[in-house]
C-alpha cells in the first residue's frame, strides 16, 4: 500500500504542475528568459523524456517523504499536509531561490517555481497521509 501511495502522490504532483505552470505559463515564460516562438511557444518543443523524468522526480520526492513521514510518525491529514507544506516551503523553496538568486534570475521565477513546489508537496504530504 505505501508504494501504491508514492505512485499516487507523485501524480497528484506531477497534475498539480500541469495545472500550476498551465496557468503561469507566460509570467514564467517571462521570467525565466526561456526564448518562444511566434506563437508564444518556446522554440523547440518540449521532450517527451522531459515529462517521465518529471514524474520520475516526483516519484523520488514522494518517496522520500514517504520516508520522513514514517520515521516522524506522520499519519494524520493535517500532519501530512502540514510536513509536506513544510517540506515545500523550508527545504525545496529556499534551494530555488538560492539558485535564482545566484543566476540573477527574477523574484518572481522563484516566487512561482517555490510555490508550486510548495503547493505539491503539501498535495503530497496529504496524499501520503490519507494511506
Amino acid at each position: 500500500m505505501e508504494l501504491l501511495s508514492v505512485f499516487i502522490a507523485a501524480a497528484v504532483g506531477f497534475v498539480l504542475g500541469a495545472v500550476w505552470y498551465g496557468v503561469l505559463s507566460n509570467p514564467w515564460i517571462k521570467a525565466s528568459g526561456v526564448e518562444v516562438d511566434a506563437d508564444g511557444k518556446p522554440k523547440g518543443g518540449m521532450s517527451p523524456a522531459i515529462f517521465a523524468i518529471s514524474f520520475v522526480i516526483q516519484l523520488v520526492v514522494a518517496g522520500m517523504m514517504r520516508h520522513i513521514f514514517s520515521l516522524s510518525g506522520i499519519d494524520s491529514i493535517g500532519a501530512g499536509l502540514l510536513g509536506g507544506i513544510g517540506v515545500g516551503m523550508f527545504f525545496i523553496s529556499p534551494w530555488i531561490a538560492l539558485n535564482n538568486m545566484y543566476a540573477m534570475r527574477p523574484k518572481a521565477l522563484t516566487l512561482i517555481d517555490g510555490g508550486y513546489a510548495t503547493l505539491a508537496c503539501g498535495a503530497i504530504g496529504l496524499v501520503l497521509a490519507l494511506f
